[in-house]
Formats: structure tokens, C-alpha cells, sequence
């Protein structure tokens, strides 16, 4: 059986199989202090069974970031990036033009600014 706190620094150390195995004994710690509590044990199961589902997300946290590092190192030469790698931002910003497109002109918009170009007019001072 494991203490129960589970340091998240010395996780990242950890490869992926360990990390598993750490997952798994936790996760059966836990259904047997649970059953132990509902049998009727003391309340300081209570506090372990916290600092277990603490520990047990503490582990799936870092095997997640792991694995979207993976992703981000695989995806890094690829056009399209899966869309949970993509950088959020809001809806908006997602939707805009890009800033090539957007100082992208027709060739009929580029003739007609060159041969009609807006007219400067010269304003009498009146005295």
C-alpha cells in the first residue's frame, strides 16, 4: 500500500508504465477504504480516502500533460493541428481574417485606387 500523498515533482520523473502501475495501486487503495468506511471505520478514513482522490487526479494530471506534449512534439511539422492543441482565444479572434488574407486587394480595387485616386482639395483661408 502507498502512503497516500503522492508528491506531484517526483511524478514527473516517472515514465508512462509507472505512472500506470502508481494509478492502479491507488485506485484500489481507495475502493478499499471505501468499503472500509462503509462497513464502519474510523473517521480518519475519510481524510485518507481525500488525500487519495487527490493523489489519483495528481497522477492522471501529469499522465495527461505527458501525453499532449507527445501530441504537440508529433503535430509540430504537420499543417493542421488537432483542435484541442489549438490555442483557445474567443470565438471571435478564432473567426477573423488572418492578417494575409485581410491585406489581400482585388486587381479591379488595386487599377481603380491608381487611376482614381481620392481628390485633395485646397481650402481658402478667410481672413
Amino acid at each position: 500500500m502507498s502512503s497516500g500523498k503522492v508528491k506531484t515533482g517526483a511524478l514527473w520523473t516517472k515514465n508512462k508504465d509507472d505512472l500506470k502501475k502508481q494509478l492502479g495501486e491507488l485506485k484500489t487503495e481507495l475502493g478499499q477504504l471505501r468499503t472500509q468506511k462503509i462497513a464502519g471505520g474510523s473517521a480518519s478514513k475519510l481524510t485518507k480516502i481525500h488525500d487519495l482522490r487527490k493523489s489519483v487526479a495528481k497522477v492522471l494530471t501529469v499522465i495527461n500533460a505527458n501525453q499532449r506534449a507527445q501530441l504537440r512534439i508529433f503535430y509540430k511539422s504537420k499543417k493542421y493541428l488537432p483542435l484541442d492543441l489549438r490555442p483557445k482565444q474567443t470565438r471571435a479572434i478564432r473567426r477573423r481574417l488572418s492578417k494575409e488574407d485581410s491585406q489581400r486587394v482585388l486587381e479591379k480595387t488595386k487599377k481603380r485606387s491608381i487611376h482614381f485616386p481620392q481628390r485633395k482639395f485646397a481650402i481658402k483661408a478667410v481672413a
